[in-house]
């Protein structure tokens, strides 16, 4: 008589379910490793713009824009936008040395970059930033839309000479060069 060395249909089965078990565990870890790496990023990109201002700062005695008061202007890659300026884009304006402040590329899914004249986050949404425009370093009662906490809207005194935060509202830490 001979004897079969097969699997059955319900080692199969078994084997199945227990390797779907083990991948529902593994998702929620790549995804929350994906989302560290998105932060991270961001944050690299928010110290890099307001390293790069500073820069230009230094470099020319002014600020990238000439903001009267502490409006808050949207990271925009056109001309005359501050990306523009600070990464020498277009060579026309502001920047009458042609020094590259900042090095930016094209957006990629997840990736941070310019896409349609806005440098965007790696979740898709762009960078705000709000320069000192009375130059004495301090920015009161910030009240920024997307960085409010769940208790009401954030009205700390700010001691910086520029603030660059991402827009991205459905991460819950939130992204911004002052911490």
């Amino acid at each position: 008589m001979r004897k079969s060395t097969a699997f059955t249909l319900i080692e199969l089965l078994i084997v199945i379910a227990i390797i779907g078990i083990l991948m529902s565990l593994l998702f929620p870890a790549v995804n929350s490793a994906i989302d560290a790496a998105r932060k991270a990023q961001a944050k690299n990109d928010v110290t890099q713009i307001a390293t790069a201002v500073i820069a230009y700062e230094t470099e020319y005695g002014k600020l990238p824009t000439n903001p009267t008061t502490d409006d808050t202007i949207t990271a925009k890659a056109d001309a005359g936008g501050v990306i523009s300026i600070l990464g020498n884009l277009n060579t026309e304006t502001g920047n009458p040395r042609q020094i590259v402040f900042i090095e930016t590329q094209p957006a990629k899914k997840g990736k941070s970059g310019i896409s349609n004249n806005l440098y965007v986050d790696p979740w898709g949404g762009t960078y705000q930033i709000k320069l000192d425009g009375t130059y004495d370093n301090t920015f009161s009662n910030v009240s920024v839309p997307s960085l409010s906490s769940d208790s009401g809207t954030e009205t700390p005194t700010v001691k910086r000479k520029v603030m660059v935060w991402s827009t991205n509202s459905s991460f819950r830490k939130r992204v911004r060069s002052w911490e």
